[in-house]
């Protein structure tokens, strides 16, 4: 059952925050889940292959990689305690531990968390997915 709601004078679908997100960290097309939300590793594709949804303009900007440094920053800090306490490595052995996974984790993560913020501001319908262009206030206070 979809429910209705008024953007811009125009009746339209809602769409479901936590799916869209979903299908965007899968690297899917947030409005059908089978296209392709990527062209290249981290460059998001103009449009859907399947159902021709534009993204060329979402505006993901540093977010995501603000998200993957808090996500791999509390999991390798908890998992260097950890490693501290249990087993008491020199420097030298958690670098040879760490370095490598920090490095694995973020690379592992920057796309489907960029996917997921995509997938969040389609579902939003955030700077163009309503259909309408954004409008740029200079001035918000007046």
């Amino acid at each position: 059952m979809q429910q209705h709601q008024t953007y811009g004078g125009q009746s339209t679908d809602q769409r479901s925050i936590g799916q869209a997100m979903w299908r965007g960290f899968l690297g899917k097309c947030p409005h059908c889940g089978s296209g392709k939300l990527f062209h290249r590793f981290l460059k998001v594709a103009d449009n859907c292959e399947a159902c021709g949804e534009d993204y060329h303009h979402h505006r993901a900007d540093d977010l995501p990689a603000y998200l993957v440094v808090v996500i791999v920053g509390h999991l390798v800090l908890g998992g260097f305690m950890g490693t501290e306490r249990m087993l008491g490595l020199s420097s030298w052995g958690h670098l040879a531990i760490w370095i490598p996974v920090t490095l694995i984790a973020c690379l592992a993560l920057l796309q489907p968390v960029k996917g997921a913020v995509v997938g969040l501001q389609w579902a939003a319908r955030m700077h163009g997915f309503s259909g309408t262009p954004d409008v740029l206030e200079t001035h918000p206070e007046r």
